[in-house]
């Protein structure tokens, strides 16, 4: 989250041209569907859900020419003790997971096929949810929010036009909870190692009159961590209104959190980390009579609210809408000690003889992040047809207070050391269609037009004010080669802007990617098996550098030719009725082609943080009805840290274990249900590190947490 603080702040005006294209494509969405709501559906009694509507315009099937993959909440419901979102991913195919604290609580990240979460496109509901100015996805702002997911999708690759930035990676599709016919309660609390603890209340009114339904959640989660001090305090609400007409579904909701983590992004030296894999060097700092102590609020702190509001219609037999309205407000700050600090460099004047202090600052963010989505859908016989876009706009406050200063110069309290601003604006129309050509041949066409307006002060390139235009044109082909097999190829074009780092660091140059996917899936009622090559063609790919700037930023630049080529396989398999496993692997090659760095060539070399071989399974056990026993495994193949190959900068390989057990009991007054689960993590207890970065030629690494348990209990009536 740091580098969300950076002083780096953007001033824009309004986006006048785009506006107008944003609200001809809206008038143009309203006059459709008043055009044919006068036509009423042939059976009234069928409601669309969220979920359905939603589907359309950001999900794919097995129809789509697109690698995917879906989970469910009783998927992933077992496993939901506390820890964050991408770690309850950890099993997917190309995925890899990191943890700042070590154990899965507090700040945590993603990659997909090697790239980072800056360029993995997540909606929550079809609301855009990275950060609109740096691009990263920072799941601790909304904890638990896995006990509101109904459901997830993962597709690899470009994948469809959905809202938000371009997927340089992946795009994450989530899609909170429906609406509950029936009344419900629910309380779920589990506990366990480094003091971490979940408390979650959920309840339902069922539907009131037919028509209406009010659900909610409140959730509190903390731990120690696994690192010194790496701490989390967090706490979040997830609250939605429905009503339910015979054609209609209009739901509003409120969710959102607000956490407190002491810093622990620093990692650990390669040195340090075979004395005590556990040090946290953030805070440390010398008092006045030498002695070596470490400030206790070394934190981050921020609390993020979204509020949508999502009105789906199904206007006629063959016609399916959806408007959405949205916004979220951010506001946070970290905050950290430091020694010896220049006067000048906080707006302080100089005390005579003194021209250095100690002090305690504070960075802060203060954004605004609100626009509207739409989408129109129509499917009849050989075609599903799909129009929609996206209009959002981004204003961020950017400024530092002196909290506390050893020398108290002439500052007053409250006082800013710098104040920066930023605003962009973002928009997109897409037109997708699915077309049934014959019984066996399906064509899929997907164009999408996006503009970027971007203006920024603060920035070592001065004052910014770009302007990007981008076509993303898709398209693909299915082949039923029977009702068992289905053989696809697709195309697609993603273009991408630089985030403000990039600016920070001078690099201004997006990047471009051609993406090709050949698939087959095959399905029969035992086994369900999926195998997608990809080649991902790059130019001006932002690769991670492996270094961070001076406030802990990655640095990216520019590898002018690039690619990445893989083959993912992946198998749901019964093998008998009590005994099922879930394998999958992804064997890749990661390169940067002729690089150079400085005017030096390096030739082809491995992308920085790639690994050529991921992989994970797995196997579940149920010897009666309700106990259900899963081993998880996960192999994460060696990684670089930076892009030339450098012999110190190789993150090892790791294999680790987990152990699920879960187990209901129906009593027959009271609870409906009494739900029990105990998740062992690492049970092999494996010493791996799962990232890290590289300062100037010396690594530094986030090691992970042995083996440690988590226990819940969950009372449903």
């Amino acid at each position: 989250m740091e580098f969300l603080f950076n002083p780096i702040c953007r001033k824009g005006t309004k986006a006048r041209r785009f506006k107008l294209l944003s609200l001809l494509s809206i008038l143009f969405f309203l006059f459709s569907f008043l055009s044919f709501s006068q036509e009423k559906p042939k059976d009234s009694t069928k409601v669309t859900q969220l979920d359905d509507v939603l589907v359309s315009a950001v999900r794919v099937t097995t129809k789509t020419p697109v690698s995917f993959s879906n989970l469910t909440k009783k998927d992933f419901q077992f496993r939901n003790l506390g820890q964050d979102v991408p770690i309850l991913m950890n099993f997917m195919p190309s995925v890899v997971t990191t943890s700042d604290a070590g154990n899965g609580v507090g700040y945590t990240g993603i990659r997909v096929r090697g790239s980072d979460a800056t360029r993995v496109n997540v909606t929550i509901n079809g609301i855009p949810f990275n950060d609109a100015e740096g691009s990263g996805s920072y799941f601790v702002d909304l904890p638990d929010l896995a006990s509101s997911v109904e459901s997830l999708q993962l597709q690899r690759g470009v994948g469809t036009s959905t809202n938000g930035a371009g997927a340089f990676g992946a795009s994450l599709n989530m899609l909170t909870d429906s609406y509950s016919k029936k009344s419900f309660g629910e309380i779920s609390n589990s506990g366990g190692s480094f003091n971490t603890r979940k408390s979650t209340v959920k309840f339902s009114t069922g539907m009131m009159n037919d028509h209406f339904e009010i659900a909610g959640r409140l959730s509190q989660i903390k731990s120690n961590g696994y690192i010194d001090r790496g701490s989390s305090d967090l706490k979040s609400y997830f609250l939605q209104g429905t009503y339910v007409g015979k054609t209609t579904i209009i739901k509003a909701l409120a969710f959102g959190g607000t956490e407190k983590t002491y810093q622990s992004w620093n990692g650990i030296d390669g040195e340090t980390i075979n004395s005590d894999r556990t040090f946290n060097s953030a805070g440390i700092f010398t008092d006045e009579f030498g002695n070596t102590r470490f400030y206790n609020n070394e934190t981050d702190n921020y609390q993020q609210d979204h509020y949508q509001l999502h009105w789906n219609e199904k206007a006629t037999s063959y016609w399916n809408t959806n408007l959405a309205v949205h916004y979220t407000k951010g506001k946070g700050y970290y905050e950290n000690y430091k020694e010896d600090a220049d006067f000048t460099k906080y707006g302080l004047t100089p005390i005579a003889g003194q021209t250095t202090t100690d002090l305690i600052r504070q960075k802060w963010l203060d954004n605004d992040f609100y626009g509207t989505t739409f989408s129109a859908n129509y499917k009849k016989d050989k075609i599903d047809f799909i129009f929609g876009g996206a209009y959002n706009q981004y204003n961020g406050k950017h400024f530092g207070k002196v909290i506390w200063s050893r020398y108290a110069s002439t500052s007053e309290l409250g006082d800013h050391y710098y104040d920066n601003y930023g605003n962009k604006n973002d928009g997109n129309v897409f037109a997708k269609v699915n077309y049934q050509l014959t019984t066996k041949w399906s064509l899929y066409g997907d164009l999408q037009y996006r503009q970027v307006q971007y203006q920024a002060n603060g920035v070592a390139a001065g004052l910014v004010n770009d302007t990007f235009h981008f076509f993303n044109p898709k398209a693909g082909l299915n082949y039923a080669l029977n009702a068992k097999n289905i053989l696809y190829f697709s195309y697609a074009r993603a273009n991408r802007e630089p985030n403000r780092t990039d600016y920070e660091g001078g690099t201004v140059k997006p990047e471009k990617l051609n993406d090709y996917e050949l698939g087959w899936r095959f399905t029969t009622e035992k086994v369900k098996w999926n195998t997608n090559i990809y080649y991902m063609a790059y130019k001006d790919q932002l690769i991670l550098t492996g270094n961070l700037d001076a406030v802990g930023n990655p640095i990216r630049s520019n590898s002018e030719k690039s690619y990445r080529l893989g083959l993912e396989v992946d198998a749901t398999i019964a093998l008998s009725k009590q005994v099922s496993i879930r394998p999958n692997v992804t064997l890749s090659q990661n390169k940067n082609v002729d690089l150079n760095i400085d005017g030096v060539g390096f030739g082809n070399k491995n992308i920085a943080y790639s690994p050529s071989v991921v992989a994970g399974n797995i196997f579940v056990y149920q010897p009666t009805n309700g106990l259900q026993i899963a081993v998880a495994s996960k192999f994460v193949g060696d990684q670089y840290l930076n892009n030339i190959e450098l012999k110190d900068a190789k993150l090892p390989n790791y294999f680790v274990n987990d152990l699920n057990v879960s187990y209901p009991i129906y009593p027959k007054s009271i609870f409906k249900s009494i739900v029990f689960t105990g998740l062992c993590n690492n049970i092999m207890s494996k010493k791996y590190s799962s990232n890290g970065y590289m300062y100037d030629i010396y690594p530094y690494y986030y090691p992970q947490a042995g083996r440690n348990f988590l226990i819940g209990m969950t009372l449903k009536f």
